[in-house]
């Protein structure tokens, strides 16, 4: 008995550890498995970066700034596999250990980052694309009359893509509520004369007079307290 128990607890230990050993997949490979459904495609490198050029449809969360990492990997799906990557392989490398040290079930490495992607050839989105900022005067035109949501985000972080389902359903029943849309990635003229500090950010103005404001994701109750 003594023996059988042992076994089984080593096979169970062996299984563990061998969950936690790390996975990395050169670019080829990696971009074929990133067309996966369900996947999430994790940059870890800095929102400068970032904007330089990134991989197909990824979230970012700077794994330097531990503060912003530790908030936005929260809203990642642990039993979902994740897709990581920086620029060549030391950042993604450090966050992935983590990520698994800290419950994810499958983390997945780029093989030397999007160093690798480019010699493979492979095509960046987001590469020289600039866009105009949105001015504070258009800015303010917007929020002056009626009840109106600004929604400070990016497509990019992994807070404002939980967000977007409420933000959605919030809308669809409160039709008085206009929305005021301030790119995070983009607007940082508007972000720093408004106090947004944090993605996302949600201010509530009556009139152009802000009401209500709370960084980080709110719930469609919050949301329709803050605009009666």
């Amino acid at each position: 008995m003594y023996r059988f128990l042992m076994a089984a607890l080593l096979l169970c230990t062996g299984g563990a550890l061998q969950a936690q050993q790390p996975q990395q997949e050169d670019a080829k490979t990696f971009a074929r498995d990133i067309q996966q459904p369900g996947v999430q495609i994790f940059d870890v490198r800095t929102a400068a970066e970032y904007n330089t050029g990134h991989l197909p449809n990824a979230l970012q969360a700077d794994y330097t700034n531990k503060p912003e990492f530790n908030e936005r990997v929260k809203y990642l799906d642990k039993q979902k596999p994740v897709y990581i990557y920086c620029l060549s392989g030391g950042r993604s490398t450090k966050a992935a250990q983590w990520m698994r040290e800290n419950g994810f079930s499958k983390v997945v490495e780029l093989e030397n980052g999007v160093s690798a992607w480019k010699q493979a050839g492979l095509q960046l989105e987001g590469v020289n694309v600039k866009k105009t900022q949105l001015t504070m005067d258009a800015y303010n035109k917007g929020i002056a009359k009626g009840v109106v949501l600004t929604d400070v985000g990016a497509e990019w972080c992994p807070p404002c893509k939980q967000l977007e389902p409420v933000l959605k359903t919030f809308l669809q029943s409160h039709q008085q509520v206009k929305l005021m849309k301030v790119d995070g990635g983009n607007d940082t003229d508007v972000m720093k004369a408004i106090g947004a500090k944090g993605l996302p950010t949600l201010i509530v103005y009556k009139n152009g007079k802000e009401v209500w404001r709370k960084q980080g994701v709110a719930t469609a109750e919050e949301l329709a307290a803050a605009v009666k």
